[in-house]
């Protein structure tokens, strides 16, 4: 990846996307509100033939102003043409109202994200998630995700699952080629990867280790499925280092979008427990999505926004990593990289870690 080695606008083309920057927050509350208000869909739904400004007002309940500045607006943000006074959509203006990537990233930044950005400048400051306010009492927001309003907590969800569950079919096969008799997986979240587990092998016995508070809805996912059985429970938070994992050794330990929930040196206490509860042939699994190692330079580019959510919201001290500054805490734990995979789900990295000789 060389996305961000040299400048590839001229003078004006700088101006121009500084001034868009300006009136980014206009920009995309217009965005939204296009969206949100059937007004994309309308035109959409003309084709290439387009609509007036009347037809679109005659389809809404509001007033003619409010579709007017909001579709002149969109004019200005690219999501919309306009040709013999009839309106039709730009490409962009298509991927805001259909693509499902777009419209779970702008839910996430509405309401996880938007009103608690106005404290950026105090976290850094701070190293405190100062806009985590905004939604609720907590000191991160790990313990406060069961207990958001359940539209919030829609849009958080629906963020984290949507990259990583696009992976697990390929990493499935990689983590069990050998064959592990149990896992434990730390952040179990809904229970998603625990249920995968028991319906690609039959034998496998599975360990979720997350804050009392995450374990409510895996646990009544995981009871609907009938392997309570074969996946189990260890409550604890992982930030304390007096408080224990579970006693007996795994085969494998599973952390997806885990780690990045952290900071270098807590990434390193978390991953040095892991490896005390390794067996002697036990790996340790990482899927990260890095964005160093992203295909695409606006894949690196949600990745380094989503970084200040960590920062604003999350807890202060973690981001979307670059892969040696992960890799580093990596080796600082003890452990080394037998093998890496960055082909997996939506340019995502498989990390295969092993005890240092």
């Amino acid at each position: 990846m060389n996305f961000f080695s040299k400048e590839t606008k001229t003078a004006l083309q700088a101006k121009e996307a500084a001034l868009q920057l300006a009136f980014a927050p206009v920009a995309f509350q217009a965005t939204r509100a296009l969206r949100n208000l059937g007004i994309l869909k309308i035109i959409s739904d003309a084709g290439r033939k387009g609509i007036t400004l009347e037809d679109i007002v005659a389809k809404l309940t509001l007033t003619r102003y409010a579709v007017r500045v909001l579709v002149e607006a969109g004019l200005g943000i690219e999501l919309l043409l306009i040709n013999d006074k009839k309106y039709t959509l730009t490409k962009m203006g298509h991927f805001i109202l259909h693509d499902e990537l777009t419209r779970i990233n702008m839910d996430f930044t509405q309401d996880i994200c938007y009103r608690g950005m106005d404290h950026l400048e105090e976290a850094l400051v701070t190293g405190k998630p100062a806009g985590l306010r905004e939604l609720g009492p907590w000191e991160t927001i790990y313990p406060g995700l069961s207990l958001l309003p359940p539209e919030i907590g829609k849009s958080w969800f629906d963020f984290d699952h949507y990259y990583s569950d696009i992976a697990y079919p390929q990493t499935l096969p990689i983590v069990f080629s050998r064959k592990p008799r149990n896992l434990l997986e730390l952040g179990g979240n809904t229970g998603k990867w625990a249920l995968a587990c028991t319906g690609f092998d039959p034998d496998v016995k599975v360990t979720i280790l997350d804050l009392p508070g995450q374990m409510g809805l895996a646990e009544q996912k995981i009871k609907a499925a009938g392997v309570e059985d074969r996946v189990s429970f260890f409550t604890t938070d992982v930030l304390d280092e007096h408080r224990p994992f579970p006693a007996e050794k795994f085969d494998a330990v599973w952390m997806s979008q885990f780690l990045d929930c952290f900071s270098e040196a807590e990434i390193i206490s978390i991953l040095k427990r892991c490896a005390a509860v390794l067996s002697e042939r036990g790996r340790i699994y990482i899927l990260e999505p890095f964005w160093n190692r992203q295909v695409f330079k606006s894949a690196a580019y949600c990745l380094q926004q989503t970084s200040l959510y960590f920062t604003a919201m999350a807890n202060g001290n973690s981001q979307m990593y670059h892969s040696d500054d992960f890799i580093a805490c990596v080796q600082a734990a003890g452990l080394k990289v037998v093998e890496e995979n960055d082909q997996v789900g939506m340019s995502y990295t498989l990390l295969q870690c092993e005890k240092m000789s």
